[in-house]
């Protein structure tokens, strides 16, 4: 089965703001990719390591702010 990638409603879609990772299932794990260079290898993250990289994101730990 081909993966389908898809990446936030909150990337934007013009030249410059819709640099962003995109996301796949890749059963049983979840495939995370640059959308710049989807050629290039991606990522799988098993279920329980998503969820952690999820909420670490969501309580702006990975915020280059």
């Amino acid at each position: 089965m081909t993966p389908v990638w898809r990446k936030s409603s909150h990337s934007g879609t013009d030249a410059g703001t819709s640099d962003c990772v995109e996301v796949a299932q890749l059963a049983p794990r979840i495939g995370v990719r640059d959308s710049k260079a989807p050629e290039a290898p991606h990522i799988a993250l098993d279920a329980a390591d998503w969820r952690r990289f999820v909420a670490r994101v969501k309580h702006g730990e990975y915020d280059p702010t």
